[in-house]
């Protein structure tokens, strides 16, 4: 049988459970306990009253968050670990004095955190962090020292799941140290530290003690015997759940998404290997502590039953989209597991700790299992709303009798604690007494002025909007609304133009499943909004320009801003539409193009690779010219007039002499087109003319000259039906052209937005203001969908500058070109000495480059006029080894 008289003991025969020695019985020990979880009940304290001002104060809500894992959790988690890592190993208690230390640092750190992130102060922020890894590295070296030379029991393994704990701290110390600043990178930079720092915190530091430590206190609870197994089975389940949580976290942090599925297949069976054995192990015997017992249990499978539903999403979704599942699911985590955990072992451990003896021992067990039952259906019925997609006030539900169940425990906690402390402290006899109504009383104050706060917030957002100031509005003044969006890590638009007088308000909306808010420079700011929750800001009239962000910790600093800029009419000239309305507020302004956000779901980058000519000497293909949607920037659908269903249409290659059929077909309903291919020289009456809709044309030339030609709609106006969408590359060979290992080609362009044929899409195009510059009609899709390539191999990239206005200046970022072909003759040869930088390619050129990357390594390649790179004409060449 196993059972816990100092702490969790293990015997391998059924003569009666054995007995820890009395030191864990000691008034110094139990001075020391008690003490150690007035800490963790003050966490929790602070924890809740945080909660409860969330809606009024946004960082509150990260700031619970970590008050109740780092602050709360971790304080038990060290208290225990070393505990239970004495009793397994049959060691000496560790000096007071360096215990007493390692939690004191642990806790100052963990202050030091939580002040330098929501007062925005890097330095105290890395102090604090490298003090919480000082402390953690202290605690793993304390259970490594205690392993040596100790005989042990069955369970020694289990010691093994602390020190990795510890190893997953360092690693969430860090990484939230690295998102406290932005995540040193873009929103997928960002997205995977994010991922990783969640995981190895929930999954790591929490997650492998609490499994670890069922093995032994689990049956202790349920009052039965061990299973022979549990040894056998503890060992592969910390080598399944910590080597795929290993596995998990680093892909994470790389941002690979299938090997994190993968390290999280094997977390997940490790997780229902524990199981399995738990299960097994349940008997109908009544349990020592029927509320620890259920508690546990619960909190189980809450965890194996989110980890399950965490890889599901991981496996299914991009990075930047699995922060939703993860964001969905922490309210299972947080409630269902972590804090239905902590409360159900302190149910159970802290009379045996705390206690003088079984009668005390059951007195005070029988004060912390007071309507336990109505609790525990609270406080899961809670998470399950919270969790579940319901409307609003469901989840806000959820949260206050999840609130209310963990108040309801430490409204008994309180006198355990004052109790005990009274015993641990027997000189304070008449002071104890007289102190202990003032401790009633303020334990009672914090618990009611938590309750009172959630109720009076928990009504969420009234809908009006926060109101500038709006002196000086005349009623002349324009009016402008702009639909501002929250999601990934954005802001979108980031950029938004406008006249100087201008009133504004911002309709702001979270697309996320991660909270934000959006706070204006010298100004209004939404409340934390939910997923699909929106709010009006209204900013008055506009004089100067002003920065808007989310405050959420690290959310500034990863680029989860906005710019307001606001333009001198009398300068600028510029006027606002006649109804106020930005009619393209969701899209972006010219060079604020949003190209670090997220492209949708189905969507694909545009396959690069160029394909060798085809055999034979005709080459047959039929166009068909129409109107097609197109997702032209990250997030940003456009409709565009295409050939072949694509902006630019298909790709032709062949040989100096092979003759090209084209057949184009007008399914345009609404206007004409027509096709002129530079490949060939022809008259152009009546090849060129335009098509009316529903008419078709066989288009027939022969390429008698070699060179990287452009196609391009031939009908009036050409500027209009060039800047959407309609031009193409066909390739004709160099004779004797030597073998690629790989062939791309990039057609460059500009980007309009805007409705097709609009007065204001067609006022861009005539002053040249794009609003980004592309390759192969979508900007930044190769920065999101690399070309790739081997070190050593030799590649080729032909280039067209399809305009309709501006050229290009091609460059691969840390390579030198040793083969240039521009217009039909080889500027450059390998067999030169000299290389070249830069193919430039006027309107309508075309060309190609050649080089071979020297190793392993990303490579970006650009426009080299920084206005078009800067604004979506780059990508990358990821080359691996």
């Amino acid at each position: 049988m196993t059972s816990i008289a100092g702490g969790p003991t293990e015997t391998g025969d059924a003569s009666g459970p054995a007995k820890y020695p009395n030191r864990f019985r000691a008034s110094g020990v139990k001075a020391r306990h008690l003490r150690a979880h007035v800490l963790v009940v003050a966490w929790l304290g602070l924890a809740l009253l945080a909660a409860a001002a969330q809606e009024t104060m946004p960082v509150a809500r990260w700031l619970s968050v970590h008050m109740f894992l780092l602050g709360a959790v971790t304080t038990a988690i060290l208290i225990w670990s070393e505990h239970f890592a004495v009793a397994l190993l049959h060691v000496k208690i560790p000096d007071e004095r360096w215990s007493t230390a390692r939690l004191a640092t642990a806790n100052l750190a963990v202050a030091g955190l939580l002040l330098g992130v929501w007062t925005a102060t890097p330095v105290l922020t890395a102090v604090s962090a490298a003090l919480l890894v000082a402390a953690a590295g202290a605690h793993l070296m304390m259970l490594v020292r205690l392993g040596r030379g100790a005989l042990g029991g069955r369970l020694k393994p289990i010691v093994s799941y602390y020190r990795a704990a510890t190893i997953a701290l360092i690693a969430g110390a860090v990484l939230g140290w690295m998102l406290s600043g932005g995540g040193t990178g873009g929103p997928d930079r960002y997205a995977g530290l994010r991922l990783a720092h969640i995981h190895v915190t929930l999954l790591g530091w929490i997650g492998l003690p609490v499994l670890g430590t069922l093995f032994m206190l689990w049956p202790t609870v349920l009052g039965v015997r061990m299973k022979d197994r549990t040894t056998k089975v503890s060992r592969w389940v910390l080598w399944l759940t910590g080597s795929g949580l290993l596995v998990a976290a680093a892909a994470l942090a790389l941002g690979w998404r299938r090997p994190a599925a993968a390290g999280l297949a094997l977390y997940v069976a490790g997780a229902a290997l524990a199981v399995h054995l738990l299960v097994r192990t349940v008997r109908g015997n009544r349990p020592v502590s029927a509320a620890a017992a259920w508690m546990l249990a619960t909190a189980t499978c809450w965890l194996l039953i989110a980890v399950a539903a965490d890889l599901a999403w991981l496996a299914a979704r991009p990075l930047a989209k699995a922060q939703d599942g993860i964001d969905a699911l922490l309210p299972v985590l947080l409630i269902g597991f972590v804090a239905q955990i902590l409360i159900g072992a302190l149910t159970y451990l802290l009379p045996v700790v705390l206690s003088s003896g079984p009668k005390d021992r059951a007195a005070v067990r029988a004060l912390l299992e007071r309507g336990w039952l109505t609790r525990l259906v609270a406080l899961n019925t809670g998470a399950t709303l919270a969790a579940l997609p319901l409307p609003g006030p469901a989840a806000t539900t959820g949260m206050l009798l999840a609130a209310l169940a963990g108040a309801a425990f430490l409204t008994l906690t309180v006198p355990v604690l004052v109790r005990s402390g009274r015993k641990a402290s027997p000189d304070a006899g008449a002071a104890g007494a007289s102190r202990r109504p003032a401790l009633w009383g303020t334990a009672a104050g914090v618990v009611l002025t938590v309750l009172a706060v959630l109720v009076a917030n928990s009504g969420g957002d009234t809908g009006d909007p926060a109101v500038a100031s709006a002196a000086g509005r005349g009623a002349a003044t324009a009016n402008r609304t702009v639909e501002v969006t929250l999601a990934h890590m954005r802001i979108r638009p980031g950029r938004i133009e406008v006249a100087q007088g201008t009133a504004l308000r911002l309709k702001v909306t979270n697309a996320d499943a991660q909270r934000h808010d959006l706070k204006v420079e010298d100004g209004p700011s939404t409340p934390m909004l939910g997923k699909g929750d929106s709010h009006t800001l209204d900013l008055g009239t506009l004089t100067e320009d002003r920065e808007a962000w989310c405050t959420l910790p690290g959310h500034r600093a990863a680029g989860m801003t906005m710019d307001i800029v606001v333009k001198d009419t009398a300068k600028n000239g510029t006027t606002e539409h006649e109804d106020g309305h930005d009619g393209h507020s969701n899209t972006t302004a010219p060079g604020g193009s949003d190209l670090a956000a997220d492209f949708s779901d189905d969507w694909q980058a545009r396959d690069a690779e160029l394909a060798p000519a085809p055999g034979g000497t005709v080459h047959k293909a039929e166009l068909h010219a129409a109107h097609t949607t197109v997702e032209v920037a990250p997030g940003v659908k456009q409709q565009m007039w295409t050939f072949g269903g694509s902006a630019p249409g298909p790709t032709l290659r062949g040989q100096v002499g092979d003759v090209f059929e084209i057949t184009l077909v007008n399914d345009d309903t609404g206007m004409g087109h027509g096709i002129d291919f530079h490949a060939g020289a022809l008259a152009p009456d009546k090849p060129m003319r335009t098509l009316d809709p529903g008419e078709r044309l066989v288009y027939r030339f022969r390429a008698e000259k070699a060179g990287a030609w452009l196609y391009h709609c031939s009908t009036s106006p050409m500027l209009q039906h060039m800047g959407n969408g309609m031009y193409g590359a066909v390739i004709i060979d160099p004779p004797g052209l030597a073998k690629a290992d790989r062939e791309y080609v990039l057609v460059s362009s500009e980007l309009y937005l805007g409705t097709p044929g609009s007065t204001a899409q067609v006022t861009k195009m005539r002053q040249n203001t794009p609003d980004a510059w592309v390759f192969n009609g979508v900007a930044n899709q190769y920065a999101k969908q690399p070309l790739k390539v081997k070190a050593g191999e030799r590649a080729r990239f032909w280039v067209i500058a399809a305009g309709p206005s501006d050229g290009i200046a091609f460059h691969v970022v840390g390579t030198v070109f040793d083969t240039v072909y521009k217009e039909g003759a080889y500027l450059l040869k390998p067999s030169q000495a000299g290389g070249s930088q830069v193919l430039d390619l006027a309107t309508a050129q075309g060309g190609f480059v050649e080089t071979t990357f020297p190793e392993a390594g990303h490579y970006a390649f650009v426009d080299h006029d920084m206005r078009h790179a800067e604004a979506g004409a780059h990508g990358m060449v990821e080359v691996s080894r």
